[in-house]
């Protein structure tokens, strides 16, 4: 987005994030199975989801003039350019509850839906910030034509994914995979919105998304699988950096159990003997 003001030598540390040399990524995840409605004929609360992501890309907003940064340069540069890095987290086990296998190409249609649901909505956001609270960030007119470059390229992939993404996203047939086709089109409605207020007003972050591997906040926040990987285990260890060792078992599995098919009995058997 900001390819005038320099290029990209490195990525972060945890190497999920491209940009500027001296930059933060100022992170923050969304937790995807709490926007798990349970009703099969609308499992994703797109509406809860959007009020979501626009609250914390605003609390983001807000504490990059309020944080303190590791060096004077990093600084300079997070307000300057003000990148953010709103992401999700349990993925995996979202698809689990679903009942829809992780590598599957309704798994990865799903996943396609609510990233550009997400991505939409905080560029969205942002457009909206900088009309009305302080302009555009710093930097936005030297990087204005690969900015708009970068979200209209968004908006067309948005848009092909609705109209020419696999077929069940647009079918009427399935009750438990048709909502997300309802996803994707709100998704297409937040990037075009995103792309028009921002030809207007410019946007007041440089980047605003970024998928974490949120290997210690995934645990914070009771995911069953971080980030956007699939479960690594059944069952699984950790080491904690004061020491000692926790035990985490996916709660997703008499869920994602019932959905295919299995009888409660059989699961109770099949949750007994993962528990011992």
């Amino acid at each position: 987005t900001c390819k005038n003001s320099g290029r990209i030598s490195a990525s972060n540390p945890c190497s999920e994030y491209m940009f500027l040399t001296d930059s933060a990524c100022n992170l923050a995840s969304l937790r995807l199975t709490q926007f798990l409605t349970g009703d099969s004929e609308n499992p994703f609360d797109i509406e809860a989801f959007n009020h979501t992501a626009r609250t914390i890309l605003i609390a983001q907003e807000i504490l990059v003039g309020a944080a303190g940064y590791p060096t004077d340069q990093v600084a300079v540069n997070s307000r300057d350019f003000r990148p953010l890095g709103l992401g999700y987290a349990d993925l995996g086990a979202l698809l689990m509850r679903l009942g829809v296998p992780y590598g599957s190409l309704s798994g990865q249609s799903i996943c396609a839906a609510i990233t550009a649901l997400l991505g939409g909505i905080a560029y969205q956001t942002s457009a909206e910030l900088a009309q009305h609270c302080g302009g555009p960030f710093a930097r936005f007119n030297e990087n204005k034509e690969p900015m708009l470059d970068v979200i209209a390229k968004h908006t067309s992939f948005a848009k092909e994914l609705q109209t020419n993404g696999p077929s069940w996203l647009r079918s009427k047939d399935s009750l438990t995979k048709r909502p997300f086709s309802q996803v994707v089109d709100a998704a297409m409605r937040a990037w075009s919105s995103a792309l028009k207020l921002g030809s207007q007003y410019g946007f007041r972050n440089a980047q605003v998304t970024v998928l974490a591997p949120t290997g210690t906040i995934g645990f914070a926040m009771d995911c069953d699988t971080t980030g956007i990987e699939p479960d690594t285990a059944i069952v699984k260890t950790k080491k904690l950096a004061g020491g000692g060792i926790i035990e985490i078992v996916n709660r997703s599995i008499p869920i994602a159990l019932g959905q295919l098919g299995y009888e409660t009995d059989q699961i109770k058997d099949i949750v007994s003997h993962i528990e011992k």
